[in-house]
């Protein structure tokens, strides 16, 4: 069967009868995948949420996509490195909080393409993928939106939606002008594009849960959302990190498992500590952050598999869009320790 994903070839038969009962299955045996979060915030190396811990104004935050190069972005290294590494698939930020997409998009100028990068950054990670037979996997902010007019407010969210700009930000449309269905008409839109036009895609991972959690969840219609992108690519598994409705395909806590509902999981978790050494950074940080060693990420792939979870670890690159070189090294250690030892827990 010519159509099967590279990522499902050794799945043909489950796959001819249930594809997405065979990507499931392929999504238990991945054990281990490689995160990036790559974006504006990368070139501030401050943390991806610095927009809003610094409140920096949208106006200003814009202007760092003049500066978005993406020169040593390079989906090749990339995937090979993840096969190095011993990982199955990788997940990349398509579109995080900040709304900054790495892919073109008709919905926004406001993405790689239109920058002096002037590349489509997911569809080379697409290709790299599907020659390497990896799983892509498409990180999607789904609750925030920090520059979309018509994205979750403070005032009906619970005050984790968006900065808290005093004065308060023009560009957000509030009160009873306020539509949050076309934001969610603008994001259907954008995942239709990344369901048709980057080829066979592993899953989509939606993130800003504590949105729609701290309100009327129904109103993001999110399960209608779960059903169009089956209905587009019926391998696609869905995923919102621990579970939003509990009908997802798969759970992805952060850190350390949660209560499972009979469902695959991942753990996501990063190689770099927040500033100062308190709480994480996902985006790359240029300075104060502790790098995980390899037997620190031993120890999380071990604790991992001890749950029956998958290991989604995260690397932020540079500015440039190059891998951490702090991270490289350990991560490949780890990956020789695989084929040497095998997966903890299992033996090679």
């Amino acid at each position: 069967m010519s159509n099967i994903p590279n990522y499902l070839k050794n799945y043909a038969d489950l796959y001819a009868d249930n594809p997405r009962a065979a990507a499931v299955q392929w999504f238990r045996e991945a054990r281990y995948g490689l995160f990036l979060h790559y974006g504006l915030y990368s070139l501030i190396g401050r943390h991806e949420w610095v927009q809003l811990r610094e409140l920096i104004p949208v106006a200003e935050y814009a202007k760092l996509m003049d500066d978005f190069t993406a020169e040593n972005f390079d989906a090749e290294r990339i995937a090979q490195f993840a096969v190095d590494c011993g990982m199955k698939y990788i997940n990349i930020t398509t579109r995080h909080h900040d709304s900054f997409c790495l892919f073109d998009t008709a919905e926004t100028d406001f993405n790689s393409t239109n920058a002096p990068a002037g590349r489509d950054l997911i569809k080379e990670l697409a290709e790299a993928c599907d020659q390497h037979a990896l799983g892509l996997c498409l990180y999607y902010s789904h609750g925030r939106d920090w520059k979309h007019p018509h994205a979750p407010n403070n005032d009906e969210w619970g005050g984790q939606a968006r900065p808290k700009y005093d004065p308060p930000e023009p560009s957000y449309v509030t009160g009873s002008a306020h539509n949050l269905q076309i934001y969610l008409d603008f994001m259907q839109a954008q995942i239709t594009e990344l369901l048709t036009n980057y080829g066979p895609v592993a899953a989509i991972w939606l993130d800003g849960i504590a949105v729609p959690n701290n309100g009327d969840r129904s109103k993001f219609k999110s399960q209608e959302l779960y059903d169009y992108i089956h209905s587009v690519q019926p391998q696609v598994m869905v995923s919102y990190k621990q579970g939003l409705l509990g009908t997802e395909d798969f759970q992805a806590p952060e850190h350390q498992a949660v209560e499972q509902a009979n469902k695959p999981m991942e753990i996501c978790t990063t190689m770099c500590s927040g500033p100062g050494g308190k709480g994480v950074s996902w985006g790359y940080l240029a300075e104060g952050g502790h790098h995980k060693n390899e037997e620190e990420v031993w120890t999380a792939l071990t604790a991992a598999r001890e749950s029956g979870c998958n290991l989604l670890l995260n690397t932020g690159p540079l500015p440039d869009g190059s891998l951490d070189e702090k991270d490289v090294p350990v991560l490949l250690a780890v990956g020789e320790r695989i084929r040497t030892e095998g997966y903890p827990g299992e033996g090679a």
